[in-house]
């Protein structure tokens, strides 16, 4: 009945978790502990979203004619992610409150295209937008999409970086302060005291956590009340919970563009000079292009030279950080117009780069990499709908230590679309859970494992949200109101994947786990089609346990936190805490009618002192028990 409930512990490597005796209060104690202390510091940063939210901000108009066009411009399809991404930006510009969005997806999965459209519809009313990227090739990158996107429609967009001189940037920089300039792309460097606005609308971040901690808290300075929107491929759990506690808002991108393949990942040893020869070989003769990722710019030269022995018909270019700006320009501009087979660079091709014809990349030294510079790497090929493929090379995989086999294997097993989510939180599970509210919460993390603390968490700010903070959240509750968070079923019945159905106990606890995520009616058909393609056809322990799910789930609507089926009777025990809203609810009310405007003998009420339990008799299996909640919930629901 709980197997859901079972997770891995999680917490700072190389510390043994304290055990605690079944049927003691310690365990509890401890997590009610938790949750008053993260209800503390959870307090504090809602009061910061409160305080953003009470700020004046400049309320954008709604679309013209003009943004309708550039739309429609668009070569692809939009993504059903990435329409309601667009709507979501655009609505919280339309609003007096200064935005604070983040927009997560995979590498390229369309946020900079969100991004064009926001920056266009502050420059359509006449603001100007500043664009901060961490790398001066996405700034170049950046620069080259906006430009081209936006020449139709007269929008002047300028860049700063190193490659511009001191008396462009200056140039730049006077224009910028008269108000002549209305898209300003730049690294860091655009956050100085130098750099004046006329009329400052939008301020754009990619990839917030490449940033350092002076560049952030000058940005939290930048823009009070300037609209912010935050694009970035694999957050940082801690940013994450920060959009999640509604401490910003939040807007995932997981579905990907039609045509696209999911990257092909493998790893392979360092001297196997053989793969590395086929693979380059293998992306020439369809005509593609490689990149080689070596991280030392002192030996970059001797890898291109080993390249060009492997390979001796391809054309192979360098690139690192050390180069001249006009010789890296000049080096990536002829790579992406295919004057190159192969690119030899370090890690600074990592963000920017969008070449569809490049499908093939070799990481030399993988095993040195963080999982977040791995996958976007990663996600520079693979943007087409070509099939790609992505080398890691490591020393022999036996002797390295155990984190670094872990990071290898992450990468490896997660190469479907749309996985950057999950990768930053295998990267939480890798490195230790370290602190995600701040330092004072690494011990609980430590004493309860991450994902228990998670779930507090998330209860945690719930509560918040209901009680103390509910004047702020009236709109989400009244879209989304639950009574009960969780729902304890005891039942006569046999309903569980048995173990010659799914072998492995790993993963028969992941998959207890996804049932329990599922929210809907459709989301469960799916999650059953599915096992039954991996597993072959349900047997019917796996059938009631499908069942229980949909009981549970009628449950939470009906405010039951218990049911419990012994010799043909069901109790259904209402929500617990007597002072709940749920009991000023229309859908209480209507279910305590319903016996006596159905006629139904075998129901009856009983209360013990504010308790209150449904009784039904005769009741035997779990779809007599579907069957009788969801008339229950269909009368409640009626006006």
């Amino acid at each position: 009945n709980s197997l859901y409930k079972i997770s891995k512990y999680t917490g700072k490597e190389g510390t043994e978790p304290k055990l605690h005796r079944l049927g003691s209060d310690a365990w509890n104690n401890l997590k009610n502990k938790t949750k008053r202390t993260i209800k503390d510091i959870a307090s504090d940063l809602i009061k910061l979203y409160a305080k953003r939210k009470a700020t004046k901000g400049y309320a954008f108009p709604p679309d013209t004619y003009l943004q309708h066009e550039l739309e429609a411009s668009f070569i692809y399809e939009d993504t059903p992610d990435q329409y309601t991404a667009t709507q979501d930006v655009k609505k919280d510009m339309e609003k007096a409150v200064p935005m604070d969005r983040l927009i997560c997806g995979d590498v390229g999965f369309g946020k900079t295209e969100i991004a064009i459209r926001a920056a266009f519809k502050a420059v359509a009313d006449g603001k100007q937008v500043a664009i901060l990227a961490p790398t001066t090739i996405l700034t170049l990158q950046h620069f080259n999409s906006f430009r081209d996107r936006l020449s139709e429609f007269s929008v002047t967009v300028e860049y700063v970086n190193r490659f511009k001189t001191a008396k462009q940037k200056k140039e730049i920089l006077e224009r910028t302060e008269q108000g002549k300039v209305e898209i300003l792309i730049g690294t860091h460097a655009i956050l100085s005291d130098k750099v004046k606005f006329k009329d400052l609308g939008l301020l754009i971040i990619d990839e917030e956590q490449k940033f350092g901690v002076a560049a952030k808290e000058k940005l939290r300075g930048f823009k009070i009340n300037v609209d912010t929107l935050t694009l970035t491929a694999t957050p940082i759990p801690r940013t994450l919970k920060f959009s999640l506690m509604a401490a910003r808002d939040y807007s995932l991108i997981s579905t990907p563009p039609p045509n696209r393949q999911p990257i092909q990942t493998e790893i392979y040893n360092m001297g196997n000079d053989e793969k590395i020869r086929t693979a380059i070989q293998h992306e020439l003769y369809r005509n593609g292009q490689v990149f080689y990722v070596h991280n030392v710019v002192q030996t970059l030269p001797g890898v291109a030279a080993k390249i060009k022995m492997l390979v001796p018909d391809a054309t192979v270019a360098m690139a690192h950080g050390r180069m001249t700006p006009d010789e890296l320009e000049d080096t990536l501009v002829k790579f992406a117009e295919g004057k190159y087979d192969v690119l030899v660079s370090t890690n600074i091709v990592e963000t920017g780069l969008d070449i569809p014809n490049a499908n093939t990349m070799i990481i030399d030294r993988a095993h040195m990499m963080g999982l977040s510079d791995l996958h976007q790497l990663r996600g520079r090929v693979g943007r087409s709908n070509r099939q790609a493929y992505c080398y890691l090379l490591c020393p022999n995989f036996d002797t390295l230590d155990s984190r670094m086999k872990n990071r290898l294997e992450v990468i490896e097993r997660f190469s479907e679309l749309g996985s950057g989510f999950n990768i930053a939180m295998e990267d939480l599970n890798i490195r230790g859970a370290g602190n995600i509210l701040g330092g004072e919460q690494s011990g609980f993390i430590t004493d309860i494992g991450y994902e228990t603390y998670q779930k507090i968490l998330n209860e945690a700010i719930q509560e918040l949200k209901e009680t103390d903070f509910r004047h702020l959240f009236e709109e989400e509750l009244q879209q989304k109101q639950t009574f009960v968070r969780d729902v304890q079923l005891e039942m006569d019945v046999e309903m569980r994947i048995p173990d010659d159905y799914v072998n492995n106990i790993a993963e028969r606890l992941s998959l207890y786990s996804e049932l329990d995520r599922l929210s809907s009616e459709e989301e469960i058909a799916h999650f059953e089609s599915k096992i039954q393609d991996r597993f072959g056809l349900l047997p019917w322990q796996v059938k009631e346990l499908f069942n229980a799910i949909r009981v549970r789930r009628v449950c939470k609507e009906l405010g039951f936190e218990r049911l419990l089926l012994r010799n043909g009777t069901l109790r259904c025990f209402f929500v617990t805490n007597p002072q709940s809203p749920y009991y000023d609810s229309s859908m209480f009310q209507r279910i305590m009618q319903y016996p006596i405007v159905t006629g139904d003998r075998h129901v009856q009420f009983k209360q013990v002192s504010n308790l209150y339990t449904f009784i039904h008799h005769k009741t035997q299996t779990v779809n007599d028990v579907l069957d009788i909640l969801n008339r229950l919930k269909e009368f409640g629901q009626k006006q």
